[in-house]
């Protein structure tokens, strides 16, 4: 079955002996070896362990699939429940593995990872169906997985972080965990025998290698962030993005702002406002959204919506760079947000 978080981590915290299988696959190669290790440990508490961890890469299963169902099989000289660990596993062991669990009463449990697998995938499909399988997509961090893994990782190390200094932590952290981890690791190996980490420490150890999305972008734009409106700008484009596109998404937020403040009118408080938007605002946006509404008025979102169709517009038609002309109403935007901020 597909496994999202809660049911991750009603796992970890309660291991159910009837999960026999696990199959992580995805971009995130930091996410899939942290959740490779806490499968192991929920079983074991020693991952290196050799009589109850042993480890495979596919390509020596596909030199000799006779190793697949000698070492599931195999029971621990020294007793308790094993784990098999395969990696880079691919659709070569699909028809091997119903073979193996059609005839087998092992309890060990079967840990297998892929960065080339999709959805499609005969392999995927089986674990999906499989009553004692779970099935687990390992893509990018969005903010709110970057806020559970950093709380997560620092209470495993008894360590506290002040408030603003949490913030700016997940802020530059990236959407890939490897990455993510290896920051975490510095930082942890700055502070020293601190027991807690300060902004100053965040800042001086660690460098920001956070993505950039279209409502980073948004966010930045409509809270007066210039440099981060454009430093993200900047990222999505060279990601491949359309400068239009970017003054769609931003033409969206405004928007949803002005349903807000429709709705305000009408009575609402700007809490309830929020709450009644559709699609929901994750929750780590709430807040921010909420003070765009205090900052910004009906007509100052009516004339940045005029601003963004007519960028839009001669983006288009005008034959001057879509890239600059997007820039610099961006910037308007931005700058309008700061001195309303002030006002």
């Amino acid at each position: 079955m597909n496994y999202k978080k809660t049911d991750i981590d009603r796992y970890f915290k309660t291991p159910d002996p009837n999960l026999r299988c696990v199959l992580l696959f995805g971009s995130n190669e930091g996410m899939i070896a942290d959740l490779i290790r806490q499968f192991v440990l929920s079983v074991t508490p020693d991952a290196d362990d050799a009589f109850l961890v042993s480890t495979f890469e596919m390509s020596a299963l596909e030199k000799d699939i006779g190793l697949l169902f000698g070492e599931y099989n195999a029971a621990s000289l020294m007793g308790g429940r094993r784990v098999l660990v395969i990696k880079d596993v691919n659709n070569n062991l699909t028809k091997p593995l119903k073979e193996l669990f059609d005839g087998t009463t092992s309890d060990t449990l079967l840990v297998m990872s892929s960065s080339s697998l999709n959805t499609k995938s005969s392999l995927v499909s089986f674990v999906k169906d499989a009553p004692f399988g779970a099935l687990i997509s390992c893509y990018d961090d969005r903010q709110e997985d970057i806020s559970s893994y950093v709380k997560s990782f620092l209470a495993s190390q008894n360590i506290t972080i002040a408030t603003d200094a949490f913030s700016l932590l997940c802020q530059r952290l990236s959407v890939d965990r490897k990455a993510s981890a290896g920051e975490l690791e510095k930082l942890i190996t700055y502070i020293g025998s601190k027991k807690n980490i300060t902004l100053d420490d965040v800042q001086k150890a660690v460098s920001d290698t956070s993505a950039s999305t279209f409502e980073d972008v948004c966010y930045f734009i409509a809270s007066g962030n210039a440099e981060g409106a454009l430093k993200s700008y900047r990222f999505l484009l060279n990601e491949g993005e359309e400068p239009v596109q970017v003054l769609r998404q931003v033409t969206y937020h405004f928007m949803r702002l002005l349903e807000c403040c429709g709705a305000i009118e009408k009575g609402a408080t700007s809490d309830g406002a929020v709450a009644a938007l559709r699609p929901p605002l994750m929750w780590f946006r709430k807040s921010d959204f909420v003070m765009q509404l205090k900052i910004w008025k009906k007509k100052a979102i009516l004339d940045v919506l005029a601003l963004l169709y007519k960028a839009e517009i001669d983006c288009k038609t005008t034959g001057y760079p879509a890239e600059e002309i997007a820039s610099y109403t961006l910037m308007q935007i931005s700058s309008a947000a700061k001195k309303l901020k002030l006002a």
